[in-house]
């Protein structure tokens, strides 16, 4: 993971955790522990991913998020 990567990552982590009340640690352990997300979609698909809005990129994720179970 490139500079560039890992500040999008923890901008993704934080919005998130902003939207769903939760800490970063928290929504860190279901992204990066409980599941792959992080990896095979945060960061693999960094490029488009990173030219949308916040919204957008936390609306996606959360929605990839409950697909896998992740949230109820």
């Amino acid at each position: 993971m490139n500079r560039k990567e890992m500040d999008f990552a923890v901008f993704c982590i934080e919005s998130i955790a902003d939207r769903l009340k939760l800490n970063g640690a928290q929504v860190y352990e279901m992204l990066a522990e409980a599941s792959d997300i992080l990896d095979t979609y945060i960061v693999a698909h960094f490029e488009p991913l990173h030219t949308q809005g916040r919204e957008y990129i936390v609306n996606d994720i959360l929605e990839f998020m409950e697909e896998e179970g992740l949230l109820k």
